[in-house]
């Protein structure tokens, strides 16, 4: 567990079932808060990876 823990802190982008497994909701509503344009995204062929610090700082309270 504690290595899962690390590998997580050490990535850089989360793909978009990632945010949803965090987040608690479907990839299909993660899908849409991305498309947004919540955070930063890139996509790498097809696939989407959104920006850590971009999802973190959305994450944070205000």
């Amino acid at each position: 567990m504690a290595s899962e823990r690390n590998r997580t802190e050490e990535k850089k982008t989360y793909t978009v079932g990632e945010i949803a497994e965090m987040l608690g909701i479907s990839d299909k509503v993660a899908y849409t808060l991305v498309k947004s344009g919540q955070f930063k995204y890139v996509r790498v062929g097809r696939a989407i990876r959104v920006s850590k610090s971009s999802f973190d700082s959305w994450l944070e309270p205000n």
